[in-house]
């Protein structure tokens, strides 16, 4: 399951050299191995995966919507990482906003309200339709019998969740961030 580590965690070398001295304090573990560890002033994700692709997302939607600004991303043999600068603010599952959950409820509408409206649709390079993700998943689209009709077609986080929402300390929201998947595709 995704989450705080509970316990120590193998720091990959990579992440190890771009901490530069810094004490990392692992922030987060995905079910896929990846990794993200905080400095203060860097996060430092790690990834069996490329996250180049990230790295892009992150790169395009800066110019409209407040988002982490990439410092530097790159791979080796073991896997890749992608470094970018702190966003003041806390996850919205952080046990502050666990403990008030209408105040976390009402910063991830308002943040996903505000990357629809802000994220320009025929400006966007990526694509999360449903047909581009049935083919990256490796199908031929017999999973899905027909596609529903796009309704309105709008830039998507990808992977909008609590997580993935920065709410500053008044509770509004502040940032999106793991924008891997981040493409053009229904509203719904």
């Amino acid at each position: 399951m995704s989450g705080r580590p509970d316990g120590a965690v193998a720091v990959p070398a990579s992440v190890g050299r771009l901490a530069r001295g810094a004490v990392l304090e692992p922030v987060w573990e995905n079910e896929a191995g990846g990794l993200t560890f905080c400095t203060g002033e860097r996060y430092l994700k790690w990834a069996p995966t490329d996250l180049a692709p990230e790295a892009a997302r992150l790169r395009w939607a800066a110019a409209w919507t407040p988002v982490p600004e990439v410092l530097e991303h790159g791979s080796d043999d073991e896997g890749s990482w992608l470094v970018t600068r702190a966003i003041p603010g806390r996850s919205a599952v952080d046990p502050r906003w666990m403990a008030e959950p209408a105040v976390a409820a009402r910063a991830i509408g308002a943040g996903l309200r505000a990357l629809h409206d802000a994220l320009p649709v025929d400006e966007c390079p990526f694509d999360w339709g449903v047909a581009s993700r049935v083919r990256r998943a490796g199908s031929s689209g017999d999973l899905v019998d027909d596609a529903p009709p796009v309704d309105v077609l709008v830039v998507c986080h990808g992977d909008a969740c609590a997580p993935n929402t920065l709410l500053a300390d008044d509770g509004t929201w502040a940032a999106h961030v793991d924008l891997g998947t981040l493409g053009t595709a229904d509203r719904w």
